[in-house]
């Protein structure tokens, strides 16, 4: 596959390589086979977001999406894991979700945390219902494919391609939730950006800048650690 010049931020030796490799140390790595750690670290990222479902709560004015961390879990851990680690994540996370484990956000409706095949769709009297959050969970796989690609490329090494990958990646979110829930509500465009969007920006853009400081930082301490740890 042959990739823009522009895209590639990293020498070719070190196209591949996300701050994920060097979250497991040396000495216990050494134990580990290579499938076992990268079990590992699929594990760490959907537990990352289960966690930011857990954080999460309904906005006075909009009873349809909540406000949670999830974002901000998919977008650190698609960025740390890389591409297949990453998207594999936020895959395992909707598939515990849909096998009926409560690992989505809070429901509006029950008060309980969600899960269930019928928050991303659902066939109703031999019709297809999308749940109105469907749209962002299916965004937070194709989120983690974009961001942990661009990570591979080494746009997590810089805050600049940090905040840009992580931007795009937010991005990728909203273009797939949004429209799905005007889908899902049987609404016009501007009802779905009220509800699926504008409320969720400023944190949103708070979220991104946290997940875009974490990278560098940590790869700023990978370069300043001695190689045995």
């Amino acid at each position: 596959m042959t990739i823009a010049p522009r895209l590639v931020r990293v020498p070719p030796f070190e196209r591949g390589i996300t701050i994920g490799d060097f979250l497991v140390p040396v000495r216990i790595g050494e134990r580990l086979s290579s499938r076992v750690r990268h079990v590992v670290l699929i594990l760490l990222g959907t537990a990352l977001i289960v966690v930011g479902a857990r954080l999460s709560f309904y906005l006075p004015t909009d009873p349809h999406v909540p406000v949670t961390l999830q974002t901000f879990g998919v977008l650190l851990s698609g960025a740390a894991l890389g591409f297949r680690r990453g998207v594999a994540a936020s895959l395992l996370y909707l598939a515990l979700g849909a096998v009926g484990l409560p690992v989505f956000a809070l429901d509006s409706e029950t008060g309980r945390y969600a899960s269930g095949i019928g928050r991303i769709v659902s066939l109703e009297g031999g019709r297809l219902t999308l749940g109105t959050t469907g749209g962002y969970l299916v965004g937070f796989v194709l989120a983690s494919a974009l961001v942990g690609r661009l990570a591979e490329l080494g746009w997590d090494r810089r805050v600049g391609g940090a905040v840009a990958a992580m931007a795009l990646g937010e991005l990728v979110i909203f273009a797939v939730g949004v429209p799905w829930l005007a889908v899902a509500l049987g609404a016009p465009p501007a009802t779905a950006l009220e509800y699926g969007l504008w409320p969720f920006l400023p944190g949103d853009l708070l979220k991104l800048l946290a997940a875009a400081g974490l990278l560098p930082a940590a790869w700023w301490v990978v370069r300043h650690t001695p190689a045995e740890r």
